[in-house]
């Protein structure tokens, strides 16, 4: 015989095995918080900082993030996820290439990608495997966008992935001695700058050779 079954009970249990609309925005606001505490002090930062500018209790942010090094790897995924989905939408909107790149630059500066630069030289052990699928979505993507640049002959040709990956995060970490809203008001004219140097024809030959990923990465501890 066919047990019955109450009304409604089954999307009951469907909505008890989703996450809450108000767990997912805590989980936000922590790593949107994180992001920005990491940028200005470093991924050792106190967890308790961070809590704070999320406007949550500690409770509530441990309960997401046991473990710092849960957090620092969701937020540098978080960072190169949300960067590689700026680069797509910039390439398929924009027909000039070099207009899609510059999209792209004052886009991912905004979301504050100096904050990998502490973070992936921390490095995370096993988890670093958790980064790749997304570090590798990045780098192609922008790689992509800088070569339509070069064909179409709006980019120089002796600057690369590696190049304007270290300068968004010089441009989005704050200077030594400074607080960050003391100089993000600068950090899209300084980028501007630094963008009309990369477009052709060069103006001057650049010293030494382009960065490349395994270069950033050789570089860390």
């Amino acid at each position: 015989m066919k047990t019955a079954t109450r009304p409604g009970t089954e999307a009951e249990a469907h909505r008890s095995t989703r996450p809450r609309a108000d767990a997912l925005r805590n989980r936000e606001r922590i790593v949107s918080a994180a992001r920005e505490i990491f940028v200005e002090y470093g991924p050792e930062a106190p967890l308790d900082d961070i809590a704070r500018r999320a406007g949550i209790g500690n409770a509530t942010l441990y309960r997401h993030f046991a473990e710092r090094s849960a957090l620092l790897v969701e937020v540098a995924r978080s960072v190169m996820s949300r960067a590689a989905e700026s680069a797509e939408r910039a390439g398929a909107e924009e027909p000039d290439p070099f207009a899609a790149l510059c999209r792209f630059a004052h886009e991912a500066v905004d979301e504050r990608i100096g904050a990998l630069c502490a973070l992936l030289s921390d490095g995370f052990g096993p988890r670093r495997a958790d980064l790749d699928t997304e570090r590798l979505r990045l780098t192609e993507t922008v790689e992509a966008m800088m070569e339509r640049a070069r064909r179409a002959g709006r980019l120089r040709s002796d600057v690369g992935h590696g190049d304007l990956m270290v300068a968004l995060a010089q441009l989005s970490r704050p200077l030594p001695g400074t607080g960050c809203l003391d100089t993000d008001r600068f950090t899209h004219r300084h980028l501007q700058l630094f963008l009309d140097g990369l477009e052709a024809p060069a103006r001057s030959a650049l010293p030494g050779r382009s960065a490349t990923l395994e270069d950033l990465r050789r570089a860390t501890p």
